[in-house]
């Protein structure tokens, strides 16, 4: 018996609480990781936004594919799935906050940390993640005990704002979109300190050269940050493109020239990254959508990567309805965050150069609708 992490937002989490709880869905992208899954496996539940431990799901067979819409009307897109047996599912005030010290200091990825550090969302970045198995015990134990005894945990104000969520109608859907608050963008101290230090966000675009051109791959700067980014890129500087070898109309090679760093095997763009150090990490996100509503059939691989205290921020810019509407469809489906952290420990994998550019999924999260 192993233990994987099952991802719920609030509303996937509502969604499954008003089902007969005997079917639980993944993106296709997960499809290779869910045939990892055997009967009796157990799935932990946690949902993002509030940052709780929901439920605890048992595996009763193998994964199967089916695109019946159970989690949203329609175009479900967690069609990658399980059936499953609920062997406990809390109600949302009783689910447990992943902050409270009885399980903060019980954790492997969060016992060492700070609660206001990010370092520990690494596994909780996408779902069927593996836990080692005395976390997964602890958490299994844990929820069972709490569906005896039923403590509660009312929601703050923080995260009943969180629960608050808007539809759009669309000819082929209902989109779920963000309509952020009023947020004030005044840098805190300690990013205060970080704009004063050398441009974090050139070392992180030398890095992502550096990582593609281990691969292999030619890689694509704009004109105007190569002097800056190739002080700090020194390995494999030989595959930087003069200029890119794709056939689009002029506004489209003018949009894809402005992006930060892009990963070309020959004549293909594989991966496309948009480094977002400042407060706003709104200007990539456009260049992202722009892009796709320009060429609504590419299928390439976007990526925002932005600093780990921006990673909520990314999320609920992604799903602001101008993004949410795209032909292609939204944007959060198209493009995934890195943080800074896990693109420096994917930096660090040995035998990079045997690796594919597949290897970066590992390392992206995605805002999960």
């Amino acid at each position: 018996m192993a233990f994987y992490l099952n991802l719920f937002t609030p509303e996937t989490y509502q969604a499954f609480s008003q089902s007969d709880r005997t079917i639980t869905g993944f993106p296709i992208r997960q499809e290779g990781a869910a045939k990892r899954l055997k009967a009796g496996d157990k799935l932990i539940c946690y949902i993002t936004r509030l940052s709780r431990w929901c439920g605890l799901l048992e595996i009763i067979d193998n994964s199967f594919l089916d695109s019946k819409p159970i989690f949203v009307e329609n175009d479900d897109p967690y069609i990658v799935r399980f059936r499953v047996q609920a062997k406990v599912w809390l109600p949302l005030t009783e689910a447990l906050p992943i902050h409270r010290d009885e399980i903060w200091q019980h954790l492997s990825f969060t016992q060492s940390l700070n609660k206001n550090e990010q370092g520990w969302t690494g596994i909780l970045r996408q779902g069927l993640n593996k836990f080692n198995h005395k976390d997964g015990l602890f958490l299994a134990d844990a929820l069972l005990k709490q569906s005896k005894h039923c403590v509660s945990y009312p929601l703050n104000e923080k995260e009943q704002k969180k629960l608050k969520t808007h539809t759009v109608n669309r000819i082929d859907k209902v989109v779920e979109v963000s309509i952020p608050d009023n947020i004030d963008e005044t840098l805190t101290a300690n990013e205060q300190l970080q704009t004063q230090e050398v441009r974090e966000s050139i070392k992180m675009q030398a890095l992502l050269a550096q990582i593609g051109a281990c691969m292999g791959l030619s890689v694509w700067l704009p004109k105007a940050d190569r002097s800056r980014v190739l002080t700090e890129w020194k390995e494999g500087t030989e595959l930087l493109l003069d200029r890119l070898p794709l056939n689009y109309d002029e506004v489209t090679l003018s949009t894809i020239e402005q992006i930060d760093v892009i990963w070309l095997k020959g004549r293909s763009i594989v991966r496309a990254f948009e480094v977002e150090h400042t407060t706003s990490v709104y200007s990539g996100l456009l260049r992202m959508a722009d892009l796709l509503a320009l060429q609504p059939n590419m299928n390439i691989n976007l990526h925002i990567v932005a600093p780990d205290i921006r990673q909520e921020k990314v999320f609920h810019e992604i799903r602001r309805p101008v993004f949410s509407l795209l032909e292609k469809g939204p944007l959060s489906e198209n493009c995934s965050y890195i943080s800074y952290t896990n693109l420096k420990e994917l930096s660090k994998q040995k035998h990079l150069d045997r690796m594919t550019d597949a290897v970066v999924d590992d390392y992206a999260e995605y805002a999960e609708l």
